[in-house]
């Protein structure tokens, strides 16, 4: 590698000249990457962050300081944003950087993506089972002959090999259209405009490598990976500018008959830029994919950085249905079937147990402790159920129970104590030596299941490992809870009236997911955290695990920049309202009639309709998609322009109303500021020209997990900052993101407003210390009967009424 001191990072850099602040924020990435640092940067659209990201981590990988940069986000349209910017990057270089971005498992699976697998089997287990099997199948035992195999390189290193390539490749010769033992000709299996070497239906094994009279199903493209030494024929020349994404190297891949999952795993570890979503770095199921490349070496992007708790809080949360748990008891219980049988099958079912070293008693006791817990489980629900709504929902009159998903805390939620369920199972004898077994019986069990040919799909060692987490967990970073998810179902397919309401789970939420961000940063070599709305800093460097690092002497920078396009084509204002709080304004469903509204109400109707009217696309974010609804309805009858109302409904439903809003004449489009539709959309062009957040969008904070990640934060970072860090900081964020929408571009121009009192200077409870440095200065106080003639006068400016 070239000297550090001959580096400049305008060599690596994508375009001309960089934007206003982008060389500030090449230079701070650098220079905590080059101490091992992590830099936590706010900068909003037009700041140019995937570009300057990339060009510090392409600097150091050239300096010799990293050997990859690995970049997540959970926006698919900033993913390609990192895709787009990394090859426009590598097209202005003689050595460019190999990058590839992936997806998962579901993506890839060419029989998966064709409807091949039976309806009753995720993609993701059957291709488990079948990688199996295949396993078995290639294994150099099976051969005729001889002869030996002695090594393999994979992932670049060398590894003593198990397999026979010449069986894999048997296997994939066996699974052809026209292979050995084929009587009929049968179509070959086409997928993403590709054509496999393979048959449209699922193979078995030849007769030849039978086991017994067993001929097990198999997958033809993980035989062909074995027959290539678990090498790729695929590689980065695929990409655009040596860049892969699943576009590329899916059907290469399976026109080459190898697994394109495969493929994307030999490639990630060879790549110098990886592209994922949080899953692949945060979540324990998912890391194993990138575990071979996460370590000092690497340099780490996270894009979308203000998501970082309460996504990761909703990886690291555990969960477990009703209906899963009583699958676990039934895994164990078809087991002890098949031992009481004959002693013949005891004796065979206790041999597949012994690899594990799990007696046949501990079978039967978890299988004891499952049914006990789903016993407990169902009693728990029931008592629940008739003391908040009554004894009616017993006698089928389920109309009672509310059609929303119900929280049942196992603890109070404000004090550190044991929680219900590990107090009744520590009455009943199963202590913490059971609990702890659970994972290593489930684990027997299963293979134990498929061995001996019992026909089902266990679920025993997932179950276990939650079950195991649980007894495991502190009790002041995690809640337990009983989860009544809202699902209707018809009353003839359940077991308990409630169930035609609500399906059943027990639920370990995570509390702090700081302590996890802090270990992952820990085990890497540095990065840069960012995102158009991180402020305040310093608070987003606790929770995110940054400040702890510090403590721990490892540099982290912070860095604020503001909006870089022309401030006099915005208007900015904080409209000075009543505040609009539940109190305040009253139960949105008794004021539906103007007649009856109270002050605060006539009020933000006075200045909705106002906002309203502004020229073009409009978007009104409203604290919740209950006073959505409310204020949509108003709006519909004093505007003359169409209004659109979101819902909370399925991604397919709001990319539908997102279009409709696109399309056309100016329309208003009212939302929740929770919703999807206030962050992650890119409004650029004439797409939307005035935006209106109502009211700060604090989460409910008398749900118990609110109630519990509160007192976390006491813990963690005082009692003076827990609700602040907890509820007001992310709620102003939300905020702020919805108001990012309106100005994308240069050109751009579009009113901003903030509209409730608690967004001004020096108002009772005010979050206006939580805005930007530049939002602060930039956000002008108004009260409402200023605000037409205003907007009036804005938009006579930019000729436009």
């Amino acid at each position: 590698m070239p000297d550090s001191d001959t580096v400049d990072w305008q060599d690596f850099f994508g375009f001309a000249q960089p934007y206003d602040n982008q060389a500030d924020a090449i230079e701070s990435a650098l220079q905590v990457g080059r101490a091992n640092g992590y830099l936590a940067m706010e900068g909003p659209c037009g700041t140019g962050k995937t570009m300057a990201a990339l060009t510090a981590g392409a600097t150091l990988i050239h300096e010799g300081e990293y050997d990859r940069i690995v970049a997540v986000t959970p926006v698919k349209q900033q993913l390609q944003q990192f895709i787009d910017d990394l090859r426009t990057m590598n097209a202005g270089l003689e050595e460019p950087l190999t990058g590839i971005s992936l997806v998962g498992k579901r993506d890839l699976c060419p029989y998966g993506r064709e409807g091949v697998f039976p309806d009753d089997v995720s993609t993701h287990d059957r291709c488990e089972d079948l990688r199996e099997n295949t396993a078995r199948l290639v294994e150099s035992d099976n051969r005729s002959d001889d002869r030996a195999v002695a090594s393999a390189s994979v992932g670049g290193e060398s590894e003593e090999i198990w397999w026979d390539p010449q069986l894999g490749s048997d296997l994939a010769k066996h699974a052809r259209p026209d292979g050995p033992g084929q009587q009929t000709f049968e179509d070959a299996l086409d997928t993403a405009g590709a054509t496999s070497p393979y048959r449209r239906s699922q193979p078995s094994a030849p007769e030849s490598m039978a086991e017994g009279d067993d001929t097990p199903l198999y997958c033809p493209f993980e035989a062909d990976w074995f027959a290539r030494n678990k090498g790729s024929p695929v590689d980065f020349a695929v990409g655009e500018n040596h860049v892969v994404t699943a576009d590329d190297y899916l059907p290469a891949a399976t026109e080459r008959g190898t697994c394109p999952h495969r493929v994307m795993g030999v490639l990630l570890e060879e790549a110098d830029v990886v592209v994922g979503n949080y899953n692949h770095l945060f979540d324990p199921d998912s890391r194993p994919l990138l575990e071979s490349i996460l370590d000092e070496n690497t340099f780490v992007v996270v894009d979308e950085a203000h998501r970082l708790e309460e996504r990761v809080r909703d990886l690291l949360s555990k969960r477990v249905g009703r209906a899963t748990l009583k699958r676990a008891r039934n895994d164990c219980d078809q087991l002890l079937t098949r031992a009481r049988q004959t002693a013949e099958h005891k004796q065979q079912v206790r041999d597949c147990l012994a690899s594990h070293d799990v007696p046949l008693d501990a079978v039967e006791r978890a299988r004891e402790f499952y049914d006990a817990t789903l016993t407990w489980l169902d009693e728990r629900v029931a008592d629940h159920l008739t003391e908040e709504f009554g004894p009616e929902w017993r006698a089928g009159n389920t109309d009672v129970l509310p059609d929303r998903t119900l929280e049942v805390p196992l603890r109070d939620p404000e004090t550190v104590e044991q929680d219900e369920l590990t107090e009744w199972a520590e009455r009943e004898g199963y202590a913490g030596d059971l609990w702890r077994s659970l994972p290593t019986v489930g684990l027997a069990v299963e293979d134990a299941v498929d061995e001996l040919g019992l026909t089902r799909t266990p679920v025993c060692t997932a179950v276990g490992a939650i079950m195991s987490h649980w007894w495991e967990t502190d009790h002041a970073s995690y809640l337990r809870e009983v989860e009544l998810e809202y699902s209707p179902a018809d009353e003839r397919s359940v077991e308990r009236p409630w169930q035609t309401q609500y399906t059943a789970g027990l639920v370990c939420f995570e509390c702090m997911p700081g302590d996890s961000l802090r270990e992952v940063f820990d085990g890497l070599g540095g990065g840069v955290l960012m995102s158009a709305t991180l402020e305040p800093l310093d608070v987003f460097s606790e929770v995110a695990g940054l400040e702890a690092l510090r403590r721990a002497d490892r540099p982290v920078v912070e860095r604020t920049y503001q909006l870089p396009f022309p401030e006099s084509n915005r208007a900015s204002w904080t409209v000075d309202a009543t505040p609009f709080t539940a109190h305040n304004r009253g139960d949105p469903d008794e004021n539906a009639d103007p007649e009856t509204w109270n002050r605060t109400r006539d009020e933000y109707a006075h200045v909705l309709r106002t906002l309203a009217r502004s020229p073009g696309n409009v978007l009104i974010a409203m604290p919740n998609y209950r006073e959505a609804g409310w204020a949509g309805d108003y709006l519909a009858d004093v505007v003359e322009k169409p209004v659109l109302v979101d819902e909370s409904s399925a991604n397919e439903e709001t990319e539908q109303l997102k279009q409709q809003f696109f399309r056309g004449e100016g329309k208003v489009l009212v939302t929740s500021t929770r919703g999807t539709l206030t962050e992650g959309v890119d409004y650029d062009g004439e797409k939307l020209h005035c935006c209106a957040v109502v009211g700060v969008p604090l989460v409910n904070i008398g749900s118990p997990r609110v109630r519990a990640v509160r007192r976390a934060y006491a813990d963690a970072f005082g009692e003076d900052n827990a609700f602040e860090y907890a509820l007001t900081v992310p709620a102003v964020r939300r905020a702020r993101q919805a108001i990012g929408r309106v100005i994308r571009g240069v050109d751009e121009v579009g009113v901003r407003a903030f509209v409730g009192r608690r967004f001004t200077a020096g108002a009772r409870h005010s979050v206006q210390p939580y805005l930007s440095p530049g939002e602060r200065e930039e956000f002008v106080r108004l009260t409402p009967e200023f605000l037409p003639g205003q907007l009036e006068s804005f938009w006579e400016e930019h000729n436009r009424r």
